[in-house]
């Protein structure tokens, strides 16, 4: 039986198809071989769908979505370029749904007190944050942040800038994380334009702008903020939900902040201890 890839003339409604597919193999340096293998298909049959001589099959499209490692909204968008309805929902926190999801969240949140976490999404919009990141950053600043993102945060110096003593390591890293999701996720147009948005900041250095000359993050980098005279050390960690299939659980991450030494425990827990939260049993975190 002949199983090759029936030829059609070229359909507008399968070319955005194929533009998709060659931006993803270039963001994951992929060529049309590579990709046709992991993919389980001929090099002719990946040449006509890029091409929009064949109309691949959903199977097929899903296929090729795992061999180049999607996110779940790109999955749908691949999806939706080839013609099928999507297969991953984008539901909002706030839906009945999610009612034990939001209970996870809030119990991460306030078992983190004293110290700060944030939920944020893939372009580190703050969608939430515990009493604790409020006050350790009004501390610091004198009042609140200006922005609900955290990476304008630590860029603009107006905002959590001019108190960060170690401003180049941290926006360095950010930058780079940054600059990694717009290279791996071509489709974000939202962390483009962030990305844009962020070197347009004074003070900038001019190598920042290079990705290809960044230089890899330390296995364990601290946040560093000015406080009364004194400094306030933090590292974090990231939580993210396991094998999610909606796309606002598979964007989510919580990032948790601990103190890095006994000072910055002790003001954390007067901070808290000022607002009438009982800190009393709070284990200690440094030795």
């Amino acid at each position: 039986m002949n199983t090759s890839p029936r030829a059609l003339p070229r359909d507008p409604a399968t070319r955005d198809l194929g533009v998709l597919l060659r931006e993803w193999r270039g963001a994951r340096r992929l060529s049309q071989s590579d990709l046709a293998a992991d993919a389980d298909l001929s090099n002719r049959h990946l040449s006509f769908i890029e091409t929009g001589r064949s109309r691949p099959s959903r199977d097929v499209v899903e296929r090729l979505a795992d061999a180049l490692d999607l996110p779940l909204r790109d999955r749908n968008g691949l999806l939706l370029a080839a013609g099928y309805a999507p297969a991953y929902r984008e539901t909002s926190l706030d839906e009945p749904e999610f009612a034990r999801i939001r209970r996870a969240i809030d119990f991460i949140l306030a078992q983190q007190e004293p110290y700060p976490a944030f939920v944020l999404d893939r372009c580190w919009n703050i969608l939430a944050a515990n009493a604790a990141a409020l006050r350790v950053t009004g501390a610091a600043m004198g009042g609140p942040s200006r922005h609900a993102n955290m990476i304008r945060q630590f860029f603009d110096p107006d905002d959590v800038r001019r108190v960060v003593d170690n401003w180049e390591e941290i926006a360095g890293a950010l930058l780079r994380h940054l600059q990694e999701r717009v290279a791996t996720v071509p489709t974000d147009h939202a962390a483009k334009a962030l990305l844009d948005d962020v070197l347009r900041y004074p003070g900038i250095p001019a190598h920042w702008r290079r990705r290809d000359v960044a230089t890899a993050p330390r296995p364990v980098m601290s946040t560093v903020l000015r406080h009364e005279g004194g400094l306030l050390s933090f590292f974090s960690t990231i939580t993210t939900f396991g094998t999610p299939r909606d796309i606002t659980l598979d964007e989510l991450h919580i990032e948790c902040c601990f103190p890095l030494d006994r000072e910055t425990e002790l003001v954390c827990a007067a901070l808290a201890r000022a607002e009438g939260l009982d800190v009393a049993h709070t284990p200690r975190v440094t030795p």
